[in-house]
Parts: C-alpha cells; sequence; structure tokens
C-alpha cells in the first residue's frame, strides 16, 4: 500500500510528456531488414503482460532518461513510454528527463529507491562516477538494468545490459568508409559524449580497425560533438578549415553527421560525393540525406527497446536469472538501398 501511493505521487509529477520529444518518430511498419525484431517486440510485450497480469500486481519501473540529446533518444524514449501507456494495467512507470546531466539521473536513482520501485532503468549519461548509487539501489534490493549504454561499475552493481555492440558498430562503420573511399585518404572523426560507453567504444572499434586493415587512410582530426547536430556541424566547420582535402567523415551518431552535411554544403562541398559520410543509428532524417545524395551509410543502433526492458524487468521481479548483456538486432544501410526501405522505417 505504502508503495502504491508513493508512486502513485511521483508519477504525477515525474511523466514526461510522449509527444513533446518525438517529433521525428516514423510509426510506419518496419522495413523488412527489421522484421525479425518487430516479431520479438510482439512475443516478447505479450510475454511480459501475460506475467504481470497473473501475478496480479503492477510491475514498477523508474527510468533514468539522459534527455533529448538526438532523434534517436526521442525514439528509445518514446518506445520506453509507449509500452507502459499500452500496458497500463500491469505496468507503472515513472520516468524522469535528465536533461545530459549525471547529477539528474544520480538523483533520480535515489529517489525511485526510496519509492521501493521493483525494477531501476537507467541509459548513463557517462560511463564513470555510478558505483555509490548503484550500491544503494543494491542494498534495497533493487535491480538496475543498463538500457543502450554501459557503465564502469563492477558487473555485480547491475542486472543485465541491454543494447547494441558499439565496437563491432565502429568496425562496420571502418570497413564501409573503406570501401566509399577506395581504402585510402584522409578522413576525420566526430565523437559523441565524451565518457559515454557509446563514444568511447564506436572510437576504440573505428580506429582500432582502421590501423589493423586500412593502412592508407589516415584519421587526421578527432574531436566531440556531444552527439548533437549542433555540435557536428560546428566541429565539422572547424575541421574543414583546417583539413581542406580530407575525403571522409565518420560520426558516432546520425545527428552530429546531419550537422556536419549542412557544414559541407557551407562549404561549397557536395556530401555523400566531395565528403563521403558515414555514422551510427539509422534515424529517419539520416535516410532522407541517402535519399538526397548527401550521406552514404549508417550503421544501425535500434532505439526500439521498450518491449525488451519491460519483458526483463518483468523477469527481474520474478527472481528470475536473465543474460548479462541482452544484444539488440541491427542492421547496416547503405544510400543504394535508402529510398528502398524509408517509408518503412519506424523512427
Amino acid at each position: 500500500m505504502k508503495r502504491k501511493l508513493l508512486t502513485a505521487l511521483v508519477s504525477a509529477t515525474m511523466v514526461m510528456s510522449l509527444m513533446a520529444g518525438c517529433g521525428s518518430t516514423d510509426t510506419n511498419d518496419a522495413a523488412e531488414t527489421a522484421e525479425p525484431a518487430a516479431e520479438a517486440e510482439e512475443t516478447t510485450s505479450e510475454e511480459a503482460s501475460d506475467d504481470s497480469a497473473a501475478s496480479g500486481e503492477k510491475l514498477v519501473v523508474g527510468f533514468a532518461q539522459i534527455g533529448q540529446e538526438s532523434g534517436w533518444r526521442d525514439a528509445e524514449t518514446a518506445s520506453i513510454q509507449e509500452y507502459a501507456a499500452e500496458h497500463s494495467d500491469t505496468v507503472e512507470l515513472n520516468f524522469a528527463d535528465a536533461q545530459q546531466k549525471q547529477e539528474n539521473q544520480i538523483k533520480a536513482i535515489k529517489s525511485f529507491i526510496e519509492q521501493d520501485v521493483d525494477v531501476i532503468g537507467l541509459a548513463p549519461v557517462v560511463e564513470t562516477g555510478w558505483d555509490q548509487v548503484f550500491a544503494e539501489a543494491q542494498d534495497a534490493g533493487i535491480p538496475i538494468i543498463l538500457l543502450d549504454r554501459t557503465a564502469d561499475v563492477d558487473e555485480s552493481l547491475y542486472a543485465t545490459f541491454i543494447g547494441s555492440d558499439f565496437i563491432e558498430e565502429g568496425k562496420v562503420a571502418a570497413d564501409n568508409m573503406a570501401t566509399l573511399i577506395g581504402g585510402k585518404g584522409k578522413i576525420v572523426e566526430i565523437e559523441g559524449t565524451v565518457g559515454a560507453s557509446a563514444a568511447t567504444d564506436r572510437k576504440t572499434g573505428f580506429d582500432e580497425q582502421m590501423a589493423e586493415k586500412y593502412p592508407d587512410i589516415e584519421i587526421v582530426a578527432s574531436q566531440t560533438g556531444d552527439f548533437t547536430r549542433a555540435g557536428g556541424k560546428e566541429v565539422m566547420e572547424s575541421f574543414l578549415k583546417s583539413n581542406p582535402d580530407i575525403v571522409g567523415v565518420y560520426c558516432h551518431n546520425d545527428d552530429m553527421a546531419l550537422g556536419a552535411i549542412e557544414a559541407i554544403k557551407e562549404a561549397g562541398l557536395k556530401p555523400g560525393e566531395d565528403i563521403k559520410t558515414v555514422s551510427v543509428d539509422g534515424v529517419h532524417d539520416i535516410f532522407e540525406a541517402m535519399v538526397n545524395g548527401e550521406a552514404n551509410c549508417t550503421v544501425e543502433c535500434n532505439p526500439l527497446l521498450g518491449p525488451l526492458f519491460f519483458e526483463t524487468a518483468q523477469q527481474l521481479k520474478e527472481g528470475k536469472t536473465v543474460d548479462k548483456w541482452v544484444k539488440s538486432v541491427d542492421g547496416v544501410f547503405t544510400s543504394d538501398v535508402a529510398a528502398d526501405v524509408i517509408d518503412s522505417r519506424k523512427y
């Protein structure tokens, strides 16, 4: 009874409006390449709902989101909130928007602990600095699910990580860049938020693959764009002034690539032709850029993790053991297929 009263009060103040941050989310059917993931979502959604209904008690989850840094992040938020809304008879979601600040996420986790939620979900804004608050959750008997980003803590402090293999994404991006520029030339790299696992691992995978397999390709500059479109544009403007002979740009997410494309055009060059682009995520806007010939390749990182997140949370509530890493299903898309799949993209 105490939990219900507390969570009811908190829900009234913390639930974020779904529609405000998701204007770029596409609601069409999934692309043919993403159909297996869509089918898995339907199955897991039903299983999680059935389990909750059978127990006669709602699954109470607290989720601390990074913020609204990109279209990809909006799509992930929408996936979580839409699932909770559609299953409100069995799921109660307490949602916190941290506005890209770790201190806000820590405050949210402490609040969830006080509310005595069943499970805490977190997309960590950075990797480090979580040990103490994670230990507090563990002492309270509340398991933590890391969603789409990892944390640099002892594995005993969290239950599972749900997301993509960021290092592999970087390697795939390197292979595609090498193909686009013919295995030689000078390129630049626009990194994500400093200290974020996605940025660290996408850089590691890309840089190591380039060094190992493509000795004639030189990464002449690398700088953070903080995963934002404005940041990507600003960094690319600087790169173009100091490196006029670059032939490619690798961006740790699509939003920074879209900003870089703006900078390339303003410099009087043709993005996608004069300077090849490879980025990560697979948001709808980058598909539009590929259709228009201004982008070349995106390595998908599926943000539609809501059903999988809640299924895993339900299993943890029931005391079941889950895998330490639950991998999402991703693909790779190039400009020659963009027009065929853009209308069926979900985000």
